[in-house]
């Protein structure tokens, strides 16, 4: 079992490199980029014109990985306290199938919005190479930080209450 986990993360970091040409760095204060996934109930969100005026974490995770598990169980009463003034999280799970995905997400009580990246496109666009991930995005679509690893709620809430 180990050995699984770093051969998945060398997997996750080939499928999601593929051939295509190297695309722009993503920086802080440039603007996300935009997409269109599907969320676990199969209704399409569209970033970013759904989430306009809101706070946006988009956070980048897959049931395999060490860290997500407990990141996202800390992070949930973060999101329940600020979603009133405008906080929003999208969880894109990487390349698992909703069959693997659903059960996950019950059992965790996880209450904000998961989105399924089957292709990995997404995954690719905010350039990932390692889960977890989490991107912070301003009212006006702009990247104002990122957190590379397993963020705690005190990281977390510091990186998004200055934008709410």
């Amino acid at each position: 079992m180990t050995v699984v986990r770093p051969l998945l993360t060398v997997l996750l970091a080939v499928l999601l490199s593929g051939c295509e040409p190297e695309s722009p760095m993503l920086r802080i204060g440039s603007p996300a980029p935009a997409f269109v996934l599907n969320q676990l109930d199969g209704v399409a969100s569209r970033f970013p014109e759904q989430y306009a005026n809101h706070v946006v974490a988009i956070r980048f995770w897959a049931d395999w990985c060490p860290f997500c598990r407990s990141e996202m169980t800390a992070l949930e009463p973060v999101y329940r306290q600020y979603r009133d003034r405008g906080l929003v999280i999208l969880a894109i799970n990487v390349l698992q199938p909703p069959e693997i995905v659903r059960p996950f997400i019950k059992q965790l009580g996880i209450s904000y919005d998961i989105l399924l990246d089957a292709q990995g496109n997404v995954t690719r666009q905010y350039q990932v190479m390692a889960l977890p991930v989490t991107y912070i995005i301003d009212r006006k679509g702009i990247i104002r930080a990122r957190i590379l690893g397993e963020s705690t709620p005190e990281v977390f809430a510091k990186e998004i209450t200055g934008l709410l």
